[in-house]
């Protein structure tokens, strides 16, 4: 097992040239999100496969995407065009041993928008450090918290005396997943031969502070729609008909209404059928955290919590499913006044999952619920904007989290929380297509500012991420037995 000592002496020594090259792929401004950005996509796409060549892995491939171009681009120059979907890197690095654990990383190399500019302190595609922290667009979600990877692989190999890994590394490093994910699923689909793994892990998401080290331990999933309730067939006189027909402003609001009881709880028939329960154990965990409620809400921009009756704030976020108003609109809604019945009113509405959240089965359940909750006279439709996320969680007595906890703590040298997160993200799908338990490694902290103006990371919580994965390796190797998911 590496040496503790020699890990850390390694990274330091390569501190320099680490933050040097992140400065240097966080200068490309990979926003999936725009379309007159596609070519820097594809050169973030480029900088990393020639990194990672660098680095000492021997296959490095630039997968497109869609349906535009081939299966695979290897080692050559992407194509002029990208109109198939934005590209995804993969590498491997074999282990000595072919009957070696195979664990892949996933992460991402597409960055959000940089808008509004004029509120960054720095320009956000010219990273500077600055008491250490590096402040860029990507920073922190998620080429930094990539490129820790390549970092703590060299330091595992030179505190071995290895030439590879104790495990077979494989890389998935997605170009579109600031812009859903499009072509995510259909890519795992095709290339799952090359993907294949015992365990996934991903690093894209946050720690609970810099001094409370943890883990996340599941994500949420996600379905979300617009509902447009129609009525006559033009605006009504509200002093001649008002009254006397269905409203279907009145109507919709009564909808959105009843969806959550008096407790708080989503008032949908079946809407709790498959929920998963967390366990005791993770309830205690939660509790552990130092959460400040006061500046919970102040950061929240709120004056008081609300939600499920019997939960925590924490627990409302992270386990529990939601139904949440985005948006609303009917009639009249300019200056003045216009006394009418409107012809229409129309709401977006979303809803967080938790395991064992089935999206299919909650737009059914959410279809069946309107068509019942529409009085008569009046006409809706449900559109939802897609097939939606499927929430996903990682096992805590796991020994795939087992290991993963313990090369966190040998790096922060201090007990290492669980954390859940209540965004949604394409995690569901590796597991689902691939088979492959989850596990969370990531250094990444709320206050970084992701998605924000002045995003940052801290530079010293990286380094921490290339410590922690230099001894995960090891950790797997010993705990997990090769295809068995199991300790030996």
């Amino acid at each position: 097992m590496p040496l503790t000592e020699d890990v850390r002496a390694y990274i330091e020594r390569h501190r320099g040239e680490f933050v040097a090259a992140l400065k240097e792929w966080l200068a490309i401004p990979s926003i999936s999100a725009d379309p007159a950005r596609a070519d820097d996509v594809r050169r973030s796409a480029e900088w990393l496969a020639a990194h990672l060549r660098a680095t000492g892995f021997p296959t490095v491939e630039i997968w497109p995407t869609g349906d535009t171009f081939p299966a695979t681009q290897k080692d050559g120059a992407f194509p002029a065009t990208q109109a198939g979907g934005a590209p995804a890197v993969f590498a491997e690095w074999p282990a000595a041993d072919p009957d070696a654990l195979v664990v892949l990383v996933y992460g991402h190399h597409d960055v959000q928008p940089a808008d509004p500019v004029e509120l960054w302190e720095t320009h956000p595609f010219t990273p500077v450090e600055r008491d250490g922290r590096i402040l860029g667009r990507g920073a922190s979600d998620d080429k930094g918290q990539v490129l820790f990877h390549t970092l703590g692989v060299r330091a595992g190999l030179a505190a071995s005396g290895a030439t590879a890994p104790p495990v077979t590394l494989r890389l998935l490093i997605e170009g579109e997943e600031e812009s859903g994910s499009p072509h995510f699923g259909a890519l795992l689909r095709a290339h799952r031969d090359r993907l294949a793994c015992d365990v996934a892990v991903i690093s894209d998401t946050t720690m609970w502070s810099a001094d409370t080290p943890s883990m996340c331990v599941g994500m949420r999933g996600l379905t979300d729609c617009q509902i447009d309730v129609y009525g006559p067939d033009a605006d009504l006189h509200s002093g001649s008909f008002g009254g006397a027909v269905p409203n279907p402003a009145h109507a919709l609001a009564a909808l959105l209404a009843g969806l959550h009881d008096a407790d708080g709880r989503i008032a949908v028939p079946g809407f709790y059928d498959d929920v998963v329960e967390i366990t005791p154990e993770e309830r205690d965990l939660i509790a552990k955290l130092p959460f400040d409620e006061a500046a919970w809400l102040r950061t929240a921009r709120s004056t008081a919590a609300a939600g499920e009756a019997g939960h925590t704030t924490l627990e409302r976020v992270w386990v529990r499913p939601t139904a949440e108003v985005n948006g609303m609109w009917s009639g009249h809604t300019g200056a003045g006044t216009k006394t009418i019945v409107p012809r229409s009113a129309h709401a977006k509405v979303s809803f967080r999952l938790v395991p064992d959240q089935e999206p299919a089965r909650i737009q059914e359940l959410v279809r069946r619920y309107v068509a019942a909750a529409t009085p008569p006279g009046l006409r809706a439709t449900v559109t939802f904007a897609g097939p939606g996320v499927r929430p996903c969680a990682s096992d805590l007595g796991s020994p795939a989290v087992r290991a993963a906890r313990s090369a966190m703590r040998r790096a922060f040298g201090t007990e290492v929380l669980f954390t859940r997160e209540g965004g949604s993200g394409p995690e569901a799908e590796i597991a689902d297509v691939l088979g492959a338990p989850l596990v969370f490694v990531a250094v990444g902290l709320d206050e970084d500012r992701i998605h924000s103006p002045n995003e940052k990371v801290d530079v010293a919580l990286l380094l921490k991420g290339a410590e922690s994965v230099a001894y995960l390796w090891t950790e797997l190797a010993a705990v997990l037995r090769r295809g068995a998911g199991t300790a030996p």
